[in-house]
């Protein structure tokens, strides 16, 4: 008979967070030693976590952290909102923008590698331990860090994020963090830029632009029969509505609409007596790119019953 107890197997319950019966046979196998039936319990974890890797973790959270003048941003994805929304998963998080703003990982390999901030295992074992407890596959998808003057924005239980650096000197004054946040709202809403200024557009981007107007004119009876070198004019006219969909600067100021936010800018610039310039930002949305699996509901019950 093993040498442990029932408080043994609650003992290690409470530490890993693992099932009773998941516990009580680690302790079987290790013969009642805490520490070696930890250790089993993470083995089995990395076999759960690649049983788990192949299906679809699209929810999670987005999350932001700023410390001593160094800004974290992170998607951490699960399978279910439910699993984002536990204390486990949330904690998880937390410790890793800690980890990600101690040790400036270069890329998500080199964070996957850095110990845990807290623990001693890296982020990929703590990963996996968590995988475990919440028996759902779980994925650190991206980061970023940015150093400087920076306003941040979450919404929702973490569904966007939004991380703004500002070039300024005036970002100790009155109206500075009110006006910064104001940016980081209007990146977060429902039409958000894809860069600052016009001329941080691609020529690319806007040449096929350009080829997209040009057809769309040339489809049009009125406009069918005149000659390119006309449409180029006219369209290069028409490029100003591309912008302001495109350009954060060159966008309607979402509380004020009769602004845009470049003027919106430079008004507080000059009220504030300094320079503001947006430097840059970086948008996260939950779950953006990845396929969704569609449930049908009526299918698992009856394969459930026996219906199917």
């Amino acid at each position: 008979m093993a040498n442990f107890t029932a408080k043994d197997v609650a003992d290690l319950r409470a530490k890993t967070g693992l099932g009773m019966m998941d516990c009580k046979n680690a302790l079987v196998e290790a013969d009642g030693d805490q520490d070696k039936a930890i250790k089993i319990l993470r083995e089995k974890g990395l076999a759960t976590a690649e049983k788990k890797a192949g299906r679809i973790a699209a929810e999670g959270r987005v999350d932001i952290m700023t410390k001593d003048g160094v800004t974290a941003m992170v998607e951490v994805n699960s399978e279910t909102d439910f699993a984002a929304k536990s204390d486990a998963f949330k904690g998880f998080v937390t410790g890793l923008l800690e980890t990600i703003i101690a040790n400036k990982p270069a890329d998500l390999a080199t964070l996957m590698e850095c110990t845990y901030v807290g623990g001693t295992e890296s982020v990929q074992k703590t990963l996996v331990e968590l995988i475990s407890v919440i028996k759902e596959n779980l994925s650190v998808r991206r980061f970023v860090i940015v150093e400087g003057v920076t306003s941040t924005y979450i919404h929702g239980f973490g569904t966007t994020g939004v991380v703004v650096k500002f070039d300024t000197d005036v970002a100790d004054k009155d109206g500075f963090a009110e006006y910064a946040k104001n940016i980081a709202l209007q990146i977060a809403a429902g039409n958000p830029p894809q860069y600052v200024n016009i001329e941080d557009v691609p020529a690319e981007a806007v040449a096929e632009e350009k080829a997209v107007l040009i057809a769309q004119m040339k489809n049009d009876p009125k406009n069918a029969n005149k000659p390119d070198q006309i449409l180029e004019k006219i369209v290069s006219g028409r490029l100003g509505k591309f912008y302001e969909r495109v350009c954060l600067v060159e966008q309607a100021y979402v509380k004020e609409d009769s602004m845009k936010v470049g003027a919106y800018t430079k008004a507080t610039a000059k009220e504030l007596g300094g320079d503001i310039k947006i430097a840059s930002f970086v948008l996260f949305e939950k779950g953006e790119g990845i396929e969704k699996k569609e449930e049908n509901f009526a299918e698992e019950i009856a394969k459930l019953t026996g219906q199917a």
